[in-house]
């Protein structure tokens, strides 16, 4: 960690200067002897960064940042927030401390957080971070969260993992043993040093192949923002019985949509006909797979059995968007284009052979307007368009 960073002037030149864009930074060069162009230009892009992900950071003088790759892995402030929210205790061990989100909102819960962390600058840098936001209870380990593991005589009340998903030569993974550190390898050594595990995962893994190569699941928490699944958070308890709740949330501008429901539980959805109103469900219940219970819970019938759209003749709140349908249509070029006199619609497309990017092409419409066309499948396979409007 470069301490020239807290200078006063480089501070002031920070604040100043945090909007422009990187590459004219870079261009221009540093104009600090101590500084280099790269830590200046990795400052700008973290302020940048901060502003929208980690406003308590952002609000804060004398904040140094990591790598871009580091800020761009790190939990957002909201997200941090929500899973810090699920547990509490007296000790919690964050075996992958990163920029150290996650281990700053669990001090909130926990009176001490271990935060351990293999790069010793980044390490460094979260400690001074933490100095200047007053996070007193968080103790530092710099290297291995296994290794430290397997050398302290704690047992923690919780153990936080959140594993790296890129590998050895850059690229994304996904499946936990692919992962570092591999925690269905570790497992033993987790139990025998921590009474639960929060695990934080890729959304693109499979809820089913997690449960299999984990064990002991109690929880699984599909965190999406904007529609935009960012995380799956696993609870773990030795004493997790059978039933695995699975919630779906979606944080949205103003307000966050929840849905709740029983992983795999017993449940059917009858399929109908279009009715009055059409239910898209958002990222996160998408993700968490609870078609049928949603159907029931919520007394909506399925268009389809693969075409994950509902309807009913009721409006019913519900964890999505939701339209009024204006006329269901026979998929028929000839009929469709008298029916759209409109030249601009939101198309989507669910359980149907043709792109967004096709039919958009084949009816000359642009993106935009008052319109939504769902094209979709109908209870007996036939090809349907839906026009909709939002309601």
């Amino acid at each position: 960690m470069n301490e020239a960073l807290l200078n006063k002037e480089v501070q002031n030149f920070l604040e100043k200067n945090y909007k422009t864009e990187v590459s004219k930074i870079a261009f221009k060069g540093s104009i600090f002897p101590e500084v280099s162009t790269q830590e200046l230009t990795a400052q700008i892009f973290g302020k940048k960064k901060a502003e929208k992900k980690l406003s308590t950071w952002f609000k804060n003088r004398n904040i140094i940042y990591p790598g871009r790759v580091n800020l761009e892995q790190t939990s957002s402030e909201k997200t941090a927030e929500y899973k810090a929210s699920l547990i509490s205790g007296d000790s919690i061990v964050d075996l992958t401390g990163g920029f150290g989100i996650d281990a700053y909102y669990f001090g909130r819960n926990f009176q001490k957080v271990m935060h351990c962390e293999l790069d010793r600058d980044l390490s460094e840098i979260v400690k001074h971070n933490f100095d200047v936001l007053g996070a007193k209870n968080v103790e530092f380990f710099t290297g291995d969260g296994i290794d430290f593991l397997e050398n302290t005589s704690e047992v923690f009340d919780w153990i936080y993992v959140d594993p790296s998903r890129r590998s050895d030569t850059g690229g994304r993974v996904f499946q936990l043993s692919d992962c570092m550190p591999n925690v269905p390898e570790n497992l033993d050594l987790l139990w025998e040093k921590g009474k639960n595990i929060l695990l934080k995962t890729s959304p693109l893994l499979d809820l089913s192949a997690g449960i299999k190569e984990l064990g002991n699941v109690k929880e699984i928490h599909v965190v999406a923002v904007e529609n935009d699944v960012k995380e799956l958070l696993w609870i773990l308890k030795k004493d997790s019985s059978e039933e695995i709740k699975v919630k779906a949330l979606n944080f949205q501008k103003k307000d966050m949509q929840i849905y709740e429901s029983y992983f795999r539980k017993e449940a059917s959805a009858n399929i109908g006909p279009p009715l009055t109103y059409l239910y898209e469900p958002n990222a996160a219940v998408m993700k968490s797979g609870l078609f049928d219970a949603l159907a029931e819970n919520f007394e909506l019938q399925k268009l389809h059995p693969n075409t994950q759209l509902f309807t009913s003749e009721k409006r019913v709140k519900f964890p999505g968007r939701r339209f009024r349908i204006l006329k269901s249509l026979a998929f028929k070029k000839k009929l469709l284009k008298n029916e759209f006199s409109f030249e601009k619609a939101h198309i989507t497309t669910r359980n149907f052979s043709e792109s967004v990017a096709l039919l958009r092409k084949k009816f000359g419409l642009k993106d935009g307007g008052e319109h939504y066309l769902f094209f979709t499948t109908g209870p007996k396979g036939e090809k349907l368009v839906l026009l909709c409007q939002k309601g």
